[in-house]
């Protein structure tokens, strides 16, 4: 069945209501325009917080982890194999996070035999807990130089909240040092035995040295 449709007053371009009509899809598209072009500016002009917060590298080469503990024998030494980053969310320095990743079995005392028993079950049981780690969650500044920065420690699969005394040198220009103390207690990471013939105190201390150079982003405040 086939309808037909017949064309009415309200179907002609003349009509009232096709003007009124014109005017509105007019308006529309005139907002829409703006919208458009007030959204193209925020995305332009707004800065990105990416391109707002510093950008540093810590340089391997330069930079050192090294421990040490009181006992009747000497037992210090050092990780040859790590990485740590430094990381800020704005020019804010509160707003950093320092990551720090060793290699257990990396260890190096000058000693086969002290070596071999560091990376035992006993101390660091680097078969089962290859990594030694810690994570800031809080930077507090001190100082004009110096901080404490809270964070968790890990060794030997425990972890427990650590404290770091930093110092840092070069603030304000391309590059300088970072200088990290900890003094954490082995017992609480199940390191418990002690090696034959040799007394060793619980309070084991780290130090590291890690040469920093700020390459990208503006200076920290």
């Amino acid at each position: 069945m086939a309808i037909n449709r017949h064309l009415t007053s309200n179907d002609l371009p003349g009509h009232p209501d096709w003007g009124l009509s014109m005017k509105w899809t007019k308006s529309k598209l005139h907002s829409v325009h703006l919208v458009t072009q007030c959204i193209t500016a925020f995305i332009l002009f707004v800065p990105r917080g990416r391109a707002q917060a510093p950008v540093f590298e810590i340089m391997p080469l330069q930079s050192s982890i090294k421990f040490h503990v009181k006992s009747t024998v000497k037992i210090a030494g050092k990780f040859d194999k790590w990485d740590a980053g430094l990381t800020f969310k704005s020019p804010d320095e509160t707003t950093g996070l320092l990551e720090i990743r060793i290699d257990a079995a990396s260890v190096d005392t000058g000693s086969g035999m002290k070596n071999g028993k560091l990376k035992s079950k006993d101390f660091f049981d680097v078969e089962e807990n290859p990594y030694i780690t810690f994570k800031s969650t809080k930077i507090v500044p001190t100082g004009p130089h110096t901080y404490e920065v809270d964070g968790d420690f890990t060794i030997r699969g425990v972890s427990n909240p650590e404290k770091l005394i930093l110092t840092v040198s070069g603030k304000g220009t391309g590059s300088g040092d970072l200088h990290g103390a900890m003094v954490f207690n082995r017992k609480d990471y199940g390191m418990k035995k002690g090696i034959p013939f040799i007394k060793i105190a619980d309070h084991v201390d780290v130090n590291f040295h890690l040469k920093w150079k700020h390459v990208g982003g503006p200076p920290l405040a």
